[in-house]
């Protein structure tokens, strides 16, 4: 095999034909990963043993029931990577934390146990920034993970690897988690498709948590239709997860109309992201999408309140990696899981829960009456992922608040629980991805894809990869 398909369509269609076998695809995967993964830091434990497994019984399948195996196994024969907080029975998960080097989960998360129903090939675990805290990938205990794109560049964080790994053509599917953006981010430096989804829409059992009032599942792939297929599997009640319901959002019109929130386009924004998103505005009015200028004079306090928030709940989520329950000593933790431990404990504390905590709160209350106002005009809002592309590895590392500042756009989809997707638009001058996100109500994902459709289709988008 001397390529390895970009889609889960192809993927599939040239398994079915006996183009090539199932493990001889899981061959070239590891030929790829063993070839650059020293070089880029994407994968943390690749999973041999059981991909060639996974490969074995899909050959068998696709042997017994021809072309019904994929209508029975929407993911037949694609190659997954996990972001490593996902728990995988007996593969180690490690959060990117030395906390967790050595740990080997008893059981796996409901997304992980729905995709292998659905056929995937299991290929490993995926780099992030240690505990999902961060926005680059430089916050790993195990190193950076870079961007295949340039890898002086971040690929983006706290999924680096998951990004990283479809731009690497390391993996068809990836999962990864996103609490203010990390699912997003990487997307957008990656160039590729991911999808935030709504609070409540994919279970999180079996996911170490970051903060559990903002904390979302989601995939990314390198197409739209390829992020449904894996959404679709992975959405929905287990039983396990008391926040996840099976809701369903109805359309209020046939035509869409996306809202362009004014406090978004200020200053600060760069000049190549602010263009590619006057042009995509362009092609979707040429598909007959309307548009219209709304405002959301709260939002400017969002990463603010995600700050106050998040460290909060972070604070009370890592108390259990004691080095008795879980894992080595507390002090492996790293410096910015410190950080956030201390702020969170500082604005939980006696005499500054009500001047902080309980504020920020009510702020966020606010800003999600605003945004559910706005969705009775219009059925999206249009926004950038981050203020500018890529930016280089060591840049922002000596200067956290510089580096929350990456996720100013990210805050709203989260404070408000809707889902986003980030759709790659193409790349600057200096060969770097350029992309945007469109936000929708509560689980209005089918919307927000079908709009990704639309959007791709009407530029010609077609999927690639770094090398």
């Amino acid at each position: 095999m001397s390529k390895i398909p970009l889609t889960i369509r192809e993927t599939q269609e040239k398994l079915l034909k006996k183009e090539f076998s199932a493990t001889e695809l899981v061959d070239s995967y590891l030929s790829q990963i063993k070839k650059h993964n020293n070089e880029y830091n994407i994968y943390l434990t690749v999973s041999d043993d059981k991909a060639y497994e996974d490969a074995k019984r899909i050959d068998k399948t696709i042997s017994e029931l021809g072309n019904k195996s994929v209508r029975e196994f929407p993911l037949l024969g694609v190659g997954v990577g996990y972001k490593d907080i996902f728990l995988t029975k007996d593969i180690r998960t490690t959060a990117s934390s030395k906390v967790l080097e050595s740990y080997i989960p008893a059981y796996s998360a409901t997304s992980v146990r729905r995709m292998e129903r659905a056929g995937v090939i299991c290929l490993g675990k995926l780099n992030c920034d240690a505990w999902a805290h961060g926005s680059s990938g430089e916050n790993s205990d195990f190193g950076p993970t870079l961007n295949p794109w340039n890898k002086e560049y971040t690929p983006g964080g706290s999924s680096s690897g998951s990004g990283g790994a479809l731009a690497a053509n390391m993996a068809l599917i990836t999962t990864g988690t996103d609490t203010c953006g990390s699912i997003r981010l990487p997307a957008n430096y990656c160039n590729v498709v991911s999808l935030k989804t709504t609070y409540g829409a994919v279970s999180r059992y079996g996911v170490i948590a970051m903060a559990s009032s903002l904390d979302t599942v989601g995939p990314l792939g390198r197409t739209v239709e390829d992020a449904e297929t894996a959404f679709y599997v992975i959405k929905g009640e287990d039983g396990l997860d008391g926040t996840v319901k099976n809701s369903k959002y109805e359309s209020k019109s046939s035509r869409f109309r996306i809202g362009i929130p004014k406090e978004f386009f200020v200053e600060g924004l760069d000049v190549d992201i602010k263009k590619t998103i006057d042009e995509a505005v362009k092609v979707l009015g040429k598909e007959g999408i309307e548009f219209a200028e709304i405002s959301l004079p709260s939002t400017k306090y969002g990463i603010s309140v995600y700050y106050i928030i998040q460290p909060a709940e972070v604070s009370s989520n890592l108390g259990r990696f004691d080095g008795i329950r879980y894992g080595n000593y507390r002090e492996v933790f790293g410096d910015e899981a410190k950080r956030r431990i201390m702020l969170g404990t500082y604005v939980l504390s006696a005499g500054y829960y009500d001047a902080y905590y309980l504020k920020a709160m009510k702020v966020r209350s606010k800003i999600v009456s605003e945004v559910d106002e706005a969705f009775q005009k219009v059925d999206a809002l249009i926004a950038p992922v981050a203020p500018t592309p890529p930016f280089k590895i060591g840049e922002k590392a000596s200067d956290p608040l510089k580096m929350y500042l990456t996720d100013v756009y990210a805050a709203t989809a989260n404070l408000c629980g809707i889902p986003s997707i980030a759709l790659p638009s193409g790349f600057n001058k200096n060969g770097l991805p350029l992309g945007f996100q469109l936000m929708g109500p509560r689980f209005s994902e089918q919307n927000l894809l079908n709009l990704g459709k639309i959007y791709h289709k009407a530029i010609g988008y077609k999927p690639s990869v770094a090398f």
